[in-house]
């Protein structure tokens, strides 16, 4: 059986506490106590010890109770044991960690030591009892104010880290889920595209359906190794890259496809994105459009990057799915914005401030 909870903050610091409790023996042995005063120092002991190791198991509510039991034991001792004032003692330090506020605390540490004032004065107890009962228990009360306050500060503090943790990894669990849909949603229909195709030239031209077999082995080991390298978080994603396999997936598809493309000075983080969105976005035309003809212009444009993407398919409906949400999310990230149009065709609109180059050599 643990006395003290295993989480509990201040250690095994409880258990040195319990050195104060000494002051209830001083009467009894100094004076030559018999059999009876003996069993009730025993029994007020044992009264104090459960009360006391309670105290670290409830609630607030529950501490106060606890509080109460430990100060009603002083009351009730003081008149034949000088050393019941450690019972005030542990009562006062005790109240700061039983209240949520500090000005409650106060009102109740005072409320104590008025009540140790008042036994001593209708009681003639002598006055090294007020010392003690009211006098240190209040500084020891009072010290324990702060010390209380920092640890609900603390415990306040250890729950909004927990909150931020909380919220950065659902926000890396999204990040994870928009980059294997935009690496896996892409690859994925252009395997599906070429098998298609390679089934239907089987019969009647074996030799391309074999070399569209071939694209579809060194797609799906292209993209084994990109899912590889996005869990790694090291992926990096090329731009020209990213353009020259939308034409291809495009024409594969039986659409034609009209790129213009300036060079534009983008960072490592900017062209990721754009590389993404353009991913995305052929995907997009090539899974549900229908389309014919595709153009995608890029350029920059008064201090931004311009990128749009444009086809002659069926439109569209305006509600976003993940794949649109995760480009719009990305863009937005940049400082961007993002604009779809989908009646005729759908046409995307996606702008960006460009970063102000490094001048070389600047003094």
């Amino acid at each position: 059986m643990n006395l003290l909870p295993r989480k509990l903050e201040h250690g095994w610091a409880p258990y040195v506490w319990l050195s104060y409790f000494i002051f209830f023996f001083i009467d009894p042995i100094v004076g030559h106590a018999g059999w009876k005063q003996w069993a009730l120092t025993v029994l007020g002991t044992f009264l104090f010890l459960g009360l006391y190791f309670t105290f670290f198991w409830v609630g607030c509510r529950g501490k106060l109770w606890v509080v109460a039991g430990i100060l009603a034991l002083g009351i009730a001792y003081a008149p034949f044991n000088g050393g019941a004032s450690t019972l005030f003692i542990f009562a006062c330090a005790f109240i700061p960690f039983a209240v949520e506020t500090e000005g409650r605390a106060v009102v109740l540490l005072l409320a104590i030591a008025a009540v140790g004032a008042l036994e001593w004065k209708l009681l003639h107890i002598n006055n090294w009892f007020l010392f003690y009962a009211c006098g240190l228990s209040l500084a020891i009360g009072g010290s324990n104010v702060f010390f209380a306050q920092r640890d609900r500060s603390l415990v306040k503090l250890r729950q909004a880290q927990d909150q931020i943790e909380h919220l950065a990894k659902v926000a890396e669990r999204e990040r994870i889920a928009r980059d294997l849909h935009d690496v896996l949603g892409h690859t994925l229909s252009v395997i599906i595209l070429k098998s298609e195709l390679a089934g239907k030239l089987i019969e009647r031209d074996p030799a391309r359906a074999k070399a569209e077999i071939a694209d579809v082995e060194q797609t799906s080991r292209a993209a084994l190794a990109e899912v590889r390298s996005t869990i790694r978080g090291y992926r990096a994603h090329s731009l020209d890259a990213e353009i020259k396999n939308a034409r291809a997936t495009l024409e594969t598809a039986g659409v034609a496809v009209n790129t213009d493309a300036t060079e534009v000075s983008l960072t490592p983080a900017q062209e990721s994105v754009v590389a993404l969105v353009v991913r995305e976005a052929v995907t997009n035309v090539v899974r549900h459009a229908d389309a014919r003809n595709c153009q995608l212009r890029l350029a920059p444009l008064d201090g931004t990057c311009l990128l749009e993407i444009q086809d002659d398919g069926r439109g569209g409906s305006q509600e976003e799915g993940n794949g649109l949400r995760g480009m719009r999310e990305r863009i937005e990230a940049l400082g961007g914005t993002f604009r779809r149009e989908t009646n005729p065709g759908t046409r995307l609109v996606i702008q960006f401030p460009l970063q102000p180059a490094k001048a070389n050599g600047a003094l």
